[in-house]
Order: C-alpha cells, then structure tokens, then sequence
C-alpha cells in the first residue's frame, strides 16, 4: 500500500472505542483494502457490543497527505460498508477542511454521521 493506516480496538474514548485510522496518502488501489478492514473491525463487534446497541466507527483521517477524490472514494465506500452492516454509525474524525470542501461538492456530506474537524 502507498500509504499508512492501522485500525482496530483503539480506544478513541470509551462510548466509542472502534476506530479506523488513516495516515499517509491514500489511492484508489488502496480503497478496497480500507473496505475488507472494516468489514474485520464489524466482524468482531458481535462480541463487544449488545445486539440492540448501535456501533459507532471513528474513522480519524487527521494523517491523511493531499486530500483528493480518491480520499472521497474511500469514505464513501466505507460508508457504504458501515451501512450495510446494519446499525453502523461512520463518524469521521480531524477532518481537514479540504476533504469536507470535497465532500459537499460532490454531495456526500451526508455519507458519514458525524464530520468533526476539529483535533480531539
């Protein structure tokens, strides 16, 4: 892969500790991998989260080089994967102001629950 990224139980803050952090540059080649990671992270919340619980996913793209369309790709398929695992709230974190520019240009504001620019 063409940039960094680690996922996982990364304790963003105890209501919501499953996190998905992308740092670096991010390709389109690199999107369908982000996917299958997340798809692993909901994997596992059977056991950490009640069925009738929501699950909340902050994704932190604060590291993320060179917002583009292939950043908007990535969050928009990913998602796509939160929604269709059910009750999955996608909520992006350090939001730099040139991928919520993106996003609301090409209407996908509402892709993800929450957009927080600001440093945690």
């Amino acid at each position: 892969m063409s940039f960094g990224w680690r996922a996982g139980l990364c304790g963003v803050d105890a209501l919501t500790p499953n996190a998905l952090v992308l740092t670096g540059r991010v390709t389109r080649a690199d999107v369908p991998a982000l996917c299958a990671r997340l798809e692993a992270l909901l994997d596992g919340r059977a056991v950490a989260v009640p069925p009738a619980a929501a699950t909340v996913v902050d994704c932190d793209v604060g590291g993320v080089i060179r917002p583009d369309l292939a950043l908007v790709e990535a969050v928009a398929r990913l998602g796509l994967v939160a929604r269709r695992a059910g009750d999955v709230e996608l909520r992006l974190r350090n939001v730099p102001a040139e991928l919520v520019a993106l996003l609301d240009l090409v209407g996908l504001t509402d892709v993800v629950g929450h957009i927080r620019a600001d440093p945690e």
